[in-house]
């Protein structure tokens, strides 16, 4: 067996790996923020239907979920048998869809729906559509790209925000804040999802894994449904709370730590799974950290042993005996 060979297909094979979880990370991030600009404008249509070519479907629902149906054989009953399937988000349709047909599904529905004839794709459609002559065109220069990726830049910018006074900056940059911190919540939530797409089939054979277990939380990497977690508010005397969404944990858990959490447990549960450096250097820590302890208990000890030594020198001999 030629072991270099092997070795160059694995490690062509992780890279394609990777390339394809960040394409399809970045591809449901830019889906996010297309469906999050025209939100209102799906709601206001009360949904709207992308592909209705038998026996494929794809639909969207005013709260920016999608229906997916598809078609199957049934070999017990030799009969065709129709499914419907809901998915939550972008991360998930973008397993199973291709992002530019998505795009043109949703160019062409807002086309049918507004009794528009179809795009012209050809430069002899677009000038006849346009009633132009070929004749009557002129060729320009191409554009300077940088010029444009200059302007598509300046165009993302948001535009500052003025104030009259103190009282009205303070106002605005109170909204503000609280503007970036659910874009940030968004964002992080988000995060989480595109984890729980990509470790799927990994969760599916290792189990539950249990990264955090206290007096007043839980967390679990679940098998079939992702992280859930269950906590006790500060202000809910007690009772639990279920995490159940991604929305839901970040507003008690930072996408940073779970991630460290559930690494930590990893390697406490299969220590053979870090690499030597880090192992030894996580030694190192835990060794210098039980030391740093047993130093502050001897300290604590003798101070205590001092503070009575200087008690017993004010009692009479008999007493301190």
């Amino acid at each position: 067996m030629d072991t270099g060979r092997n070795d160059l297909l694995g490690e062509l094979a992780a890279d394609a790996a990777l390339e394809r979880n960040d394409f399809l990370r970045q591809a449901a991030d830019q889906l996010h923020r297309f469906l999050e600009a025209n939100k209102e404008r799906i709601e206001e249509l009360g949904g709207l239907t992308l592909i209705d070519d038998d026996p494929d479907y794809l639909s969207i629902a005013p709260d920016l979920t999608f229906r997916s149906r598809s078609r199957y054989l049934d070999d017990l009953t030799n009969e065709w048998v129709s499914d419907t399937e809901v998915i939550e988000g972008p991360a998930e349709l973008i397993e199973l869809y291709n992002p530019a047909d998505i795009y043109a599904a949703f160019a062409e529905a807002a086309r049918e729906a507004a009794g528009l004839g179809a795009e012209p794709t050809a430069a002899d459609d677009v000038l006849e559509a346009a009633g132009v002559a070929p004749d009557e065109t002129i060729t320009y220069g191409a554009p300077d790209p940088y010029a444009a990726a200059a302007d598509e830049w300046a165009a993302g910018q948001p535009e500052p925000i003025e104030a009259d006074d103190d009282e009205a900056a303070a106002r605005r940059l109170y909204d503000l804040s609280l503007e970036y911190q659910e874009r940030s919540q968004r964002a992080e939530s988000r995060l989480l999802e595109q984890f729980e797409v990509a470790a799927g089939n990994l969760t599916e054979r290792l189990g539950d894994l249990v990264i955090v277990d206290d007096d007043d939380e839980r967390l679990t990497l679940t098998a079939a449904e992702g992280f859930r977690a269950e906590v006790v508010p500060e202000d809910a005397e007690g009772a639990w709370r279920t995490l159940a969404t991604p929305d839901e944990l970040v507003e008690f858990y930072d996408p940073t730590d779970v991630f460290g959490d559930l690494a930590d447990a990893l390697a406490e549960a299969w220590p053979t799974i870090v690499p030597d450096d880090e192992a030894e250097a996580i030694e190192a820590e835990e060794g210098t950290a039980a030391e740093d302890a047993d130093a502050e208990d001897l300290a604590e000890a003798t101070t205590d042993d001092a503070g009575i030594a200087e008690d017993d020198t004010d009692r009479p001999p008999e007493a301190r005996a």
